[in-house]
């Protein structure tokens, strides 16, 4: 994959000969440093299967479907099968079983007062396909973060990521229900691109890092102009982790972190940049900000196309091959 190689960089002929670099390191990280263990992102991957499973078993596809879309797919599951394809051609179970469950609904969020269903839709899937994509994506790029960083952080960037996708969305897409944790997923990306950013000198081949980070990000993006993809779940999430990772994501200068094996004289770097410490403050303004007026917004009813005329096309834009309808 490619963002698994985007860090690597110029490889070893470009690093300094010390043993404070670590080899196997995609960026130039101090030995030092603690690589955790990564727990966390296999968790999350168990709980959507495990979820999804449970969501399957509830739809019982044999006893509820009429009929009227055909028969169930895969019979010999009994009743974890899949609803018919012209209903979900995902392999998954049907709207009315994801609504149950907690997929996120504008109407009963805002006046049914049900705000639990901007968390519960991000571990909802609306089939197999639909599951092993994201099951995937989270894989190859959560547990190498979680491995940098912790469970901690990335646990944060997660969640928090796909709470402000799901405020985007239901801004937005108000006669839809909408599942998935590719808001969640998308807040990774966007904490790799802010990391990459902020922790700017400890990288070799810098712009080929970032281009090519770039270029993974806009072609997803790009993919969510399809009907049936909620975009802006991808757009909120995307933008909520770029801002933590700014705040949580920062990595201390070389010289502070080998502060205890300098000579008594040299003087001692302090832990961050001063652009390091900028950037942290108006990324954690700007997400104060952006939660606190998306959630007003939200709970007032308001609709985020009469504010943005525009903004529909972010999602879905009407082709020959299809329309954008609900």
């Amino acid at each position: 994959m490619a963002h698994r190689d985007l860090e690597r960089g110029g490889g070893a002929k470009n690093r300094p000969n010390n043993s404070y670099y670590s080899s196997s390191s995609p960026y130039y990280v101090e030995t030092s440093e603690k690589q955790w263990i990564s727990w966390l992102i296999p968790l999350f991957v168990v709980a959507n299967v495990a979820i999804f499973i449970v969501t399957m078993y509830v739809n019982n596809c044999p006893k509820n479907n009429l009929g009227f879309e055909g028969s169930c797919v895969a019979k010999f599951l009994g009743r974890l099968s899949f609803e018919p394809t012209k209903e979900n051609p995902l392999f998954g179970p049907s709207a009315s079983t994801m609504e149950k469950l907690g997929a996120l609904e504008w109407y009963k969020v805002v006046h049914g007062h049900q705000g639990w269903r901007l968390v519960t839709c991000i571990w909802l899937h609306a089939g197999v396909i639909h599951l092993l994509a994201n099951m995937l994506s989270l894989v190859f790029i959560g547990i190498r973060l979680e491995q940098q960083f912790g469970f901690v952080r990335i646990g944060i960037i997660y969640l928090l990521s796909g709470f402000g996708g799901s405020i985007l969305s239901s801004l937005f897409l108000q006669n839809n229900i909408s599942v998935g944790a590719s808001g969640a997923l998308f807040g990774l990306l966007g904490a790799m691109l802010s990391e990459l950013l902020t922790n700017w000198t400890i990288y070799t081949n810098k712009a080929a890092a970032l281009v090519t980070l770039v270029v993974i990000i806009a072609i997803n993006l790009a993919v969510g102009i399809l009907p049936h993809v909620d975009n802006f779940a991808h757009i909120g999430g995307f933008l909520t982790g770029f801002l933590l990772g700014f705040v949580l994501l920062l990595r201390p200068q070389f010289g502070w972190t080998e502060r205890q094996n300098l000579p008594a004289d040299v003087p001692i770097k302090s832990k961050y940049k001063p652009y390091q410490y900028v950037l942290c403050l108006i990324a954690l303004v700007l997400l104060i900000v952006g939660f606190t007026v998306g959630l007003v917004m939200l709970f007032r009813g308001e609709n985020g196309n009469d504010h943005c005329s525009w903004c529909h096309y972010l999602s879905c834009i009407r082709t020959s091959k299809w329309n954008c309808g609900n």
